[in-house]
């Protein structure tokens, strides 16, 4: 596999994002409207703190079908244990985390700051280039 490939040149750096202290149903809005899965939830430095998915929407919805009221925050769905990929790794180590798991997209991290989000179609984008 080619190491020279700097995975960051495929990365998506214009994200979505979500703070803790959002409420749930303008998140699952912007989930909708924007026709996305899942978004990084951060806080007011950057720093990813979790991940709010189409899933965790799901459970919102359906516990509001049967208790009749929507809300709360953000922080109160989103997952706070998040598999990133440090903005370091080689396209190497990208491609192996793929392989190993059923994740679509990683958000990349340098330090706990959000810098990016790589999918495992960019990968493949970045693997597929003619050298």
């Amino acid at each position: 596999m080619e190491k020279g490939i700097n995975f960051k040149d495929y990365m998506a750096r214009d994200l979505v994002t979500f703070t803790a202290d959002m409420e749930i149903l303008q998140a699952i809005h912007t989930l909708v409207e924007r026709r996305i899965s899942g978004a990084p939830v951060i806080d007011d430095h950057g720093e990813l703190i979790g991940m709010l998915s189409e899933q965790d929407c799901r459970e919102v919805a359906l516990n509001a079908a049967y208790h009749g009221e929507w809300g709360g925050k953000v922080s109160e769905h989103m997952n706070p244990e998040v598999s990133t990929i440090d903005a370091d790794a080689s396209i190497a180590d990208v491609a192996a985390m793929f392989l190993n798991a059923p994740c679509r997209r990683y958000p990349v991290v340098d330090g706990n700051r959000l810098v990016g989000q790589i999918r495992r179609r960019d990968v493949l984008r970045a693997l597929a280039v003619p050298r």
